[in-house]
């Protein structure tokens, strides 16, 4: 099974303009990103998939591999997967660019996640975390997500869900990280289906897989992640370096 990392790199970030060029610690954003995910030896290869000549040459100058977007695209899947259709993979793991602090135990149990799957009933498979902090579970930012008996995901959504009518009826509150495993399979049909209203609403690629039925296996970790989506974000970053 080969297994591939690609991390989608755009530019024009809405909240944080040119986030991923800005400097952590003497090397840029996506440089120790690209490094993180190289480092955990999980993958066969690893690239940064790009619309920005800036990101592009930075990979390339400092030894890495960089892909250059041929089309404009509304999400990462999309900029993954145009990627990933001339790629010889089986798994192609999202890593997001703006997560330089990555974490290697949590992908081994992703990765698992398709090792164990004989049957092949798993599309995609994702990772979760729980949050208690009341501030946190009301942030639009942080995307929480709900799941079935047997781990795959109901749904996933800005709002708080679920809404906690009865605050006694022990509700776990998961957020969710944005790490995913795509079968090739997979990733290639949501390249090919087009954007419906839950996903237009809510601003979240992963809604796309529900509503055309694919199966999202969540996977519960107790490392939370540190993504940069604001500049305070950046700064707790440098001090976390």
């Amino acid at each position: 099974m080969k297994i591939i990392a690609v991390i989608p790199a755009r530019y024009a970030s809405t909240r944080f303009p040119a986030k991923l060029m800005q400097d952590l610690g003497g090397k840029t954003v996506i440089q120790r990103t690209y490094e993180s995910a190289t480092s955990t030896g999980l993958f066969d290869d690893v690239f940064v998939v790009t619309d920005s000549i800036l990101i592009y040459n930075e990979i390339s100058n400092n030894g890495g591999k960089a892909i250059m977007s041929i089309k404009e695209h509304e999400s990462g899947s999309d900029r993954i997967a145009e990627a990933a259709e001339k790629l010889e993979v089986d798994i192609v793991v999202n890593v997001q660019g703006d997560e330089p602090f990555i974490n290697k135990e949590p992908l081994v149990k992703l990765l698992e996640v398709f090792r164990n799957d004989f049957d092949k009933k798993v599309d995609l498979a994702s990772l979760m975390f729980q949050i208690t902090d009341t501030e946190e579970i009301d942030n639009p930012n942080n995307v929480k997500v709900v799941t079935d008996q047997n781990g795959f995901a109901l749904y996933f959504s800005r709002s708080v869900i679920p809404y906690p009518r009865d605050t006694t009826a022990g509700v776990r509150y998961m957020k969710h990280i944005g790490i995913y495993a795509f079968r090739k399979e997979a990733l290639l049909d949501f390249y090919r289906l087009p954007m419906k209203s839950l996903e237009a609403s809510e601003k979240l690629e992963q809604l796309r897989y529900l509503e055309f039925g694919k199966r999202i296996k969540m996977v519960e970790t107790d490392q939370g992640s540190i993504g940069i989506d604001t500049p305070e974000d950046l700064e707790k970053a440098r001090k976390l370096l």
